[in-house]
């Protein structure tokens, strides 16, 4: 299960010149690429996620969960 409150965290080390690093966390691994190599969308996209990380929490944790209830069912 992956937590908000770890989300942030990681948004935090927006702070230091390494943006993005929540959006690996979140499952989003194309976006996290993006949002690495341009400074979080040139500080605009760093400053949208903080509104949009508690939706792409709970959506890695329905898809975490769903990937678990289909691989108990096909056992």
């Amino acid at each position: 299960m992956r937590s908000t409150g770890t989300a942030y965290l990681w948004w935090l080390l927006c702070l230091f010149a390494v943006c993005g690093i929540h959006r690996f966390y979140a499952g989003k691994t194309v976006t996290g690429v993006i949002w690495l190599l341009t400074g979080g969308l040139f500080a605009v996209g760093q400053i949208i996620d903080l509104f949009l990380i508690p939706g792409m929490i709970d959506r890695a944790n329905t898809r975490n969960r769903l990937e678990r209830l289909e691989g108990g069912a096909a056992v």
